[in-house]
């Protein structure tokens, strides 16, 4: 049997304030197997990136349980997470003159003493994480002086040299252009092959996960799926994700077409 990464029993999401709570998603039971690449789609608010915080521990469930290694993450303390799991969410760095370099180095923090020294393993990871990723060349540029489609490496970079099991990212693909998503996922890819890793990535670019991932997981109105995209695609879950008479899911060439 494939060693399960992470998994969820039962899980509901949501938000809760003082007065009321708001469910997105109930009865969600997710497996991320060792070294997969998958990916995570559905149409706009139906909760993927309420999912991906739940399952992170940004948020908490409102019922069910989010398993690491077969331990509760409620039971794991954030310095302990930090070095199980690494996130990549799609927001903008706060203003600094941080280096390319600097960034990436910053995924050794779960490691490094009160001082934030490096040690000679902490400086091995980061160059092996700027290698794996091809970053060598801007390496020593500032964060501002890069195009979206380094910056997403970089933080990809990042989460490499955090060295965890499984690197989970929202949206990682947003702003950028064909060539450049390509480029990425193709990476994503690269990465779980090469080193063994997990990575889940939610994305609206589903005609290429379709392609590229090894696993897709698909929350609909109803249900939450996963499967390879073959067998997605022959259970006709595609069709399912979009209620529109203009968007038809051509199964013998796995795309979308519009009528």
């Amino acid at each position: 049997m494939q060693k399960k990464v992470l998994h969820t029993t039962n899980l509901t999401i949501g938000y809760k304030n003082k007065s009321n709570t708001t469910t997105i998603a109930k009865n969600l039971n997710i497996n991320l197997p060792a070294g997969k690449l998958i990916g995570l789609i559905g149409a706009n608010g139906i909760g993927k990136s309420t999912l991906l915080k739940t399952i992170t521990g940004i948020l908490k469930p409102l019922e069910g349980k989010v398993f690491m290694n077969e331990k509760s993450i409620e039971d794991f303390k954030p310095e302990d997470l930090s070095k199980e799991l690494s996130i990549v969410l799609t927001e903008h760095l706060p203003p600094s003159n941080l280096t390319v370099y600097e960034i990436v180095a910053l995924g050794r923090q779960p490691y490094t003493n009160w001082l934030g020294k490096l040690t000679s393993e902490d400086k091995n990871k980061i160059d092996e994480a700027i290698s794996l990723t091809e970053i060598n060349s801007f390496q020593h540029k500032k964060h501002y002086e890069i195009s979206d489609g380094q910056l997403q490496k970089t933080l990809i970079a990042r989460a490499l040299a955090q060295d965890t099991n499984l690197i989970i990212l929202d949206e990682p693909t947003t702003h950028l252009d064909l060539v450049h998503k390509v480029t990425l996922l193709k990476l994503l890819q690269k990465l779980t092959h090469e080193t063994g890793k997990t990575i889940l990535y939610s994305t609206h670019d589903i005609d290429l996960a379709i392609q590229l991932c090894d696993e897709m997981i698909v929350i609909t109105e109803n249900e939450i799926l996963q499967n390879q995209p073959c067998k997605l695609i022959e259970d006709g879950v595609f069709n399912t994700i979009f209620k529109n008479e203009n968007i038809q899911f051509d199964a013998s060439h796995g795309k979308f077409n519009i009528k």
